[in-house]
């Protein structure tokens, strides 16, 4: 079995993103001495997993009921939707990383007056973000890796998915335990940059389910065709699709997708990431 990479990517940087989220909500309120709180937290990163699991399922039974156009209609859009999502998350982490911890603690502070519930809302809001990107994308990939089919196949993605967010819960205990140190900016840019990639093949396969449904033109219109030398069954077709979401058969609309995505989100992100920080105090250029 081959692990998708791009899954296992999407599911250590989102379940780092939340691991980081939940270890700064409790380890304020265990050194504020508000230790009994801690409930309210966990109550509501149970509430987005089982919210995330419930949409999974929908997901998963929904698309079984559907005929093949709708499905392709439907995969498509949600393909589009999670790309979105993956290139918010990027450029929202690479700004949000130096200040989240104040941001949160601020929220805590306001939230932990009177009986403290509103602390329920602070974690479904700080982690839900996560949660709803992840299912989207894990949900886009899996119909990707399988060809849109349902079955045992749909789990090497899954599985790949879950091993990223046991590795980010992980590291997650390890940092709040002061156990290990890493330096977080460099990690999330260099998975930003590897996201950029894995964000471009969902859009453009998702560009293509339109094709199929035929709602775009050009689905026989192949910008190249190496499919008699990588097979799309071959460990080196199944590795090259699950990391780059590479396709023997490309369309002129899906790499033409594709290229207008990678080249200026990718210089777009290594500009915000290379942008120098301002001294506190200094005022910003004009």
């Amino acid at each position: 079995m081959v692990l998708v990479l791009g899954n296992f990517l999407i599911g250590l940087r989102e379940g780092l993103e939340a691991a980081l989220v939940v270890s700064i909500l409790v380890a304020y309120l265990v050194k504020s001495d508000r230790r009994h709180l801690l409930p309210r937290i966990w109550l509501g990163v149970g509430l987005v997993v089982a919210l995330c699991a419930a949409i999974t399922v929908g997901l998963g039974l929904q698309s079984r009921q559907l005929t093949f156009q709708t499905q392709e209609l439907v995969g498509g859009a949600l393909s589009i939707v999670a790309a979105a999502f993956v290139t918010w998350m990027i450029f929202w982490m690479a700004t949000a990383a130096r200040t989240i911890g104040a941001t949160l603690r601020g929220q805590v502070d306001q939230a932990a007056g009177g009986s403290g519930w509103a602390l329920v809302l602070v974690a479904v809001l700080a982690v839900g973000r996560e949660g709803l990107e992840t299912t989207l994308i894990l949900y886009s990939n899996t119909r990707q890796a399988t060809g849109g089919t349902a079955g045992e196949q749909t789990a090497t993605p899954i599985l790949a998915a879950l091993l990223g967010i046991a590795v980010a819960v992980l590291l997650g205990y390890l940092l709040y335990r002061g156990a290990i140190s890493i330096d977080l900016t460099r990690f999330f840019t260099w998975t930003g940059v590897l996201l950029v990639f894995v964000a471009a093949g969902v859009l453009a396969y998702g560009f293509h389910d339109l094709q199929e449904a035929a709602l775009l033109p050009g689905l026989h219109s192949y910008a190249f065709d190496v499919s008699d030398v990588i097979g799309p069954g071959t460990w080196v077709g199944t590795l090259l699709k699950g990391t780059l979401n590479f396709s023997p058969q490309t369309t002129w609309l899906e790499a033409a997708v594709w290229l207008l995505y990678v080249v200026p989100v990718l210089a777009l992100f290594v500009r915000r990431v290379r942008r120098p920080r301002l001294p506190a105090g200094a005022p910003a250029a004009a």
